[in-house]
């Protein structure tokens, strides 16, 4: 679309270049668009302009005439969207400010920025930010070292159970974070489907349950074991007004509990904090908290013993502790090998050591020195419905992303382990439900346990 003049001059010939260059533009523009659209809609996602995003154009050598001209290879896209995210990851923890790139600890950079590029006036891909966690992270290596590390069968658990604290479960976090937060939510946990309410508001109560429970209230300070990106912390603390202190094993888990936490309104070492340590060495003093919460998370340790004695040293005394344990229930049966089978994929897909049994959880309780209060199975409640009811009627839609992730995957947009990490993610899914039906799976059964007031004085 060049121009080609006559023999006019001065100002007419002016405007005749300018109308025939901007007709010319609007010519390559639509071009452009058509053999995207004959491409399909990948393309287009790589390189739309709308809602300020960028423009994902890989500039060629120019023509002889000066023109531009730009490949519409699928790969080119990704490399450039690869690039560009890893420029941005800092939009996933912007709470943190500075402008520099840091080690977090886990096996991969952190680049922290001051969102300047906001106040440009652009706003970010929602969506690509998902994933930021995953882009920075060494996928390859951490998928191998974890597929080998859980692979489990005839229900005998791990081999190396030590390794799950001090690297599996901190990669598996790296792995999954994202992928969880994208399709789940901020709250990584199962709960009880409260008739006539949603997903949203079954899980809130699941949440302010333990805030009840331990009788929380401004003024109080408790510990939240395995915080994860902060869901739970930031309903508990909204709830009861206490102080709620999380700690999780995942750097990065930390960084995106602090931007969560923080976007929701609460203040930073005033309404709670949180940090990156493991609940087998806690890193506080003797006595340190009114109450100690904990969801889903003490499954993951090698040693419940262990894991439940540093939480009853940093408890007052007269302090409580509520739990929700992953346990196999008195249904399930070691000599079944369809219930074996199943337990050892829920393990694998979750970072699990081995599944305790319930009666193991109060006999442990009680070995390290608290007292029992109240022991049930929040699965068992036929006043609510199923918990992996939400499973089942959100498969369609978990199909479709493991779908999108395959292509992503593919066009290295993600890295490419990233499909076998959603692929087990997704596989699991079936055997959460299969669990629930045959009734030998609860992740929700619930110890209220009590530190003795006359425990401490030594």
């Amino acid at each position: 679309a060049r121009v080609c003049g006559g023999g006019e001059s001065g100002s007419d010939a002016s405007a005749r270049h300018q109308s025939a260059t901007a007709s010319g533009d609007e010519g390559r523009e639509r071009t452009r668009r058509t053999q995207q659209l004959r491409r399909g809609p990948a393309s287009l996602l790589c390189s739309s302009k709308r809602k300020g995003t960028m423009s994902y154009k890989r500039q060629q050598p120019r023509h002889g005439d000066g023109t531009e001209t730009e490949t519409s290879s699928a790969a080119g896209a990704a490399e450039t969207i690869q690039v560009h995210l890893k420029n941005r990851v800092a939009a996933n923890g912007s709470a943190n400010g500075g402008g520099k790139e840091v080690a977090n600890g886990n096996g991969h950079k952190e680049a922290v920025q001051d969102g300047s590029a906001s106040k440009n006036g652009k706003k970010k891909s929602k969506f690509w930010n998902k994933f930021a966690g995953l882009v920075r992270s060494d996928v390859k290596s951490q998928w191998k070292d974890y597929d080998k590390t859980f692979t489990q069968a005839n229900g005998e658990g791990i081999t190396d159970k030590e390794h799950t604290t001090q690297k599996g479960v901190a990669a598996f976090y790296n792995l999954v974070t994202d992928i969880y937060e994208w399709g789940w939510g901020p709250s990584f946990h199962f709960s009880p489907m409260l008739k006539g309410k949603g997903v949203a508001e079954s899980s809130v109560a699941h949440e302010t349950r333990i805030a009840d429970t331990l009788g929380l209230k401004p003024g109080t300070t408790v510990l939240d074991a395995g915080c994860g990106i902060g869901g739970p912390l930031v309903t508990i603390a909204s709830h009861s007004g206490a102080k709620v202190v999380g700690i999780t094993i995942n750097a990065y888990q930390v960084e995106r509990c602090k931007a969560r936490a923080t976007a929701a309104g609460l203040r930073l070492e005033q309404d709670f904090d949180v940090l990156q340590g493991d609940f087998l060495d806690l890193p506080f003093p003797d006595n340190s908290f009114d109450n100690v919460y904990s969801i889903e998370a003490t499954c993951h340790s090698p040693s419940l013993e262990k894991a439940y004695g540093e939480i009853y040293r940093v408890l007052k005394p007269g302090g409580k502790f509520v739990n929700y344990e992953w346990v196999a229930t008195p249904l399930f049966d070691r000599e079944n090998a369809d219930h074996v089978k199943c337990i050892d994929a829920i393990n694998y897909a979750n970072a699990l050591p081995e599944m305790r049994h319930h009666s193991e959880i109060a006999q442990v309780a009680r070995k390290v020195g608290f007292e029992v209060l109240e022991e049930m199975d929040l699965a068992a409640n036929k006043n609510a419905g199923e918990w992996w009811g939400v499973l089942k009627a959100g498969m369609k839609r978990y199909k479709r992303n493991d779908l999108l992730v395959k292509i992503l995957s593919f066009l290295r947009i993600l890295p490419k382990n990233t499909k076998d990490v959603h692929k087990m993610l997704f596989r699991v899914l079936k055997t959460f439900i299969e669990g629930g039906e045959l009734g030998i799976f609860s992740p929700m059964h619930m110890v209220v346990l009590q530190k003795q007031a006359q425990a401490v004085e030594e």
